[in-house]
């Protein structure tokens, strides 16, 4: 028998035993859907995460307070508050006049409750610098961002997000109105352009006010929470950092870089630790996924142990006309492979159409979201149903070779 008649022979046993071919086949079905979606979803967040890393900008450059150590990052990072890190360390930067630095922005964040429509919604505002704009390419859409004297006066001006400003004012122009904020009455100075959906924080609900208000007047705090430069060229990143590490050192007197209570981290750094991690998750998750391939492999094993039992006198009129052992053997391995490869291709299909949807769905909320049919989820889903079908399929294909024609011929 050649391999078309071996084909054809089992999928004419799939066609007689639908139902019981179906719930077979639904192992390897799903195992290979899952395996598709793992991989291809993993891959479409990577882009997702890394293509909103890079809009932020490749030239920028975070300081954050806190000793870093070998096992993570410093605990700002966790929500633990720290003080190391003060206005004039940012101004000394500025002040140092590097060629390396065009400019920075420092950040000190809270929150707050605030009234819309009679539902309390909660916010958050960030003291910042008059250099915001430029360091996170902020575009101001209507009025005017706050000026330098204003950062360092304890101004009561306020610059909204494009989202935030609609919730409170709807279609009214908010220019000049007043909004609460910890009780204290802020005049709205400028509306930022809309960003978009953010797996972060999103800016257009950000509430934005000098940094010394926020410092002075709503927080009382002397402290910030990070601050972001702006790099004049990427291939200089390393030259900036340096020189803040120095800057930094000077500004709290630090001698052993042992004792250094801050950390610097730039968005290439950021990007490369970002790849690495949805690899390692990504790849994990597939391995997860692949457990139910061997679930399905069982099931294959199961049908065809049952097949060689309905097949006997059949197994024993091929050997008595002369078939061979290797022949028995190939036409049951044949037809295992032939079952579990129409599961790994419905398998892809379906993986396809739920990725489809997925994409539409998550498209329709907002976010940049890729759409990427892995081709290694394509290449594991044919090869590794293939696998699957001849791993499992060599016990019953040897079970059948090794009956004896004459009580085969004999078996009812």
């Amino acid at each position: 028998m050649n391999i078309f008649e071996s084909i054809k022979s089992s999928l004419q046993m799939i066609s007689r035993n639908k139902m019981r071919s179906f719930l077979t086949m639904l192992g390897i079905i799903i195992g290979i859907t899952s395996v598709m979606i793992v991989l291809s979803v993993g891959e479409s967040v990577q882009e997702l995460i890394l293509d909103e890393i890079k809009a932020v900008g490749p030239d920028l450059v975070a300081i954050l307070p806190g000793t870093p150590n070998d096992d993570g990052p410093p605990s700002s990072v966790f929500g633990i508050v720290n003080t190391s890190l003060k206005y004039k360390d940012g101004e000394a930067i500025i002040n140092g006049n590097s060629p390396y630095i065009l400019s920075l922005a420092m950040y000190l964040s809270g929150s707050d409750m605030i009234s819309i429509d009679g539902t309390f919604k909660s916010i958050t505002f960030y003291g910042t610098t008059a250099s915001y704009t430029d360091v996170q390419r902020a575009v101001v859409e209507k009025g005017r961002f706050f000026t330098k004297e204003e950062e360092i006066s304890n101004a009561r001006v306020v610059v909204l997000g494009n989202k935030i400003a609609k919730d409170i004012f709807g279609d009214n122009n908010p220019i000049g109105e007043k909004i609460k904020i910890k009780k204290v009455n802020f005049t709205v100075i400028g509306i930022l352009e809309e960003k978009g959906a953010s797996l972060a924080q999103s800016q257009d609900e950000d509430l934005l006010i000098p940094i010394s208000t926020a410092q002075n007047i709503i927080l009382g705090v002397n402290h910030i929470n990070f601050m972001r430069m702006k790099i004049s060229d990427v291939n200089d990143i390393d030259k900036a950092i340096l020189y803040v590490e120095d800057t930094m050192r000077d500004q709290h007197n630090i001698e052993d870089i042992t004792e250094d209570d801050f950390m610097i981290s730039s968005t290439v750094q950021a990007l490369e630790s970002v790849s690495l991690i949805t690899d390692a998750l990504k790849f994990f998750l597939a391995a997860v996924a692949a457990i139910s391939l061997i679930v399905g492999g069982f099931g294959i094993m199961n049908i065809m142990l049952a097949t060689v039992q309905e097949r006997i006198n059949e197994i024993g009129l091929r050997k008595a006309i002369g078939a061979k052992k290797s022949d028995i053997v190939w036409q049951f391995l044949v037809e295992a492979t032939t079952i579990t490869f129409v599961s790994g291709i419905i398998g892809i299909i379906v993986g396809v159409l739920i990725l489809a949807l997925m994409a539409s769905i998550i498209k329709s909320l907002g976010y940049n979201w890729t759409l990427i049919i892995s081709p290694l989820s394509v290449f594991l889903g044919c090869t590794v149903s293939i696998g699957i079908g001849l791993i499992f399929g060599i016990n019953p294909a040897k079970k059948a070779a090794e009956l004896d024609p004459i009580d085969a011929l004999r078996y009812e």
